[in-house]
């Protein structure tokens, strides 16, 4: 793998990707970019850190907002919007209620009536609504 790296007092701090498929390095890249923004997760008295690259999702459900990780549900003290706005851009919305790591979607389904959904890579399941889902599909090069 090829890199280069520029300096420049000017610019904003970015790193772009250019690779012929998704690969393990790939992913260890996009993993320690975004670990450094964290969010606190709660659940039954105790508190943790998450960082964004082991949150497959955050949903919104009964009226609190929950990161899904590998096998737990953790709670968020902030509304969707506002932790929507700190998560890297491997977050894409999906939905009303959920934000997708589109790193830890396994795969997208469809049903007989024509409805999508995204399943992860931790069995989760969530649909995509239709107005979400050019600006997925942009995202993800489908």
């Amino acid at each position: 793998m090829k890199f280069q790296t520029f300096i420049d007092e000017n610019c904003e701090e970015r790193v772009i990707i250019y690779a012929r498929s998704r690969s393990s390095t790939v992913e260890s890249i996009e993993r320690m970019l975004t670990e450094s923004d964290e969010l606190t997760g709660y659940r039954e008295g105790e508190s943790t850190r998450l960082l964004p690259g082991e949150i497959y999702c955050i949903t919104v459900e009964g009226g609190h907002v929950f990161a899904l990780t590998e096998k737990e549900k953790w709670q968020l003290k902030h509304r969707l919007y506002k932790i929507e706005e700190k998560l890297p851009d491997i977050f894409i919305k999906i939905n009303q209620s959920t934000v997708a790591n589109i790193t830890k979607i396994e795969r997208f389904e469809t049903s007989i009536g024509g409805s999508l959904s995204v399943r992860f890579k931790n069995g989760h399941r969530d649909y995509v609504s239709r107005r979400n889902l050019k600006k997925i599909k942009e995202r993800m090069g489908i």
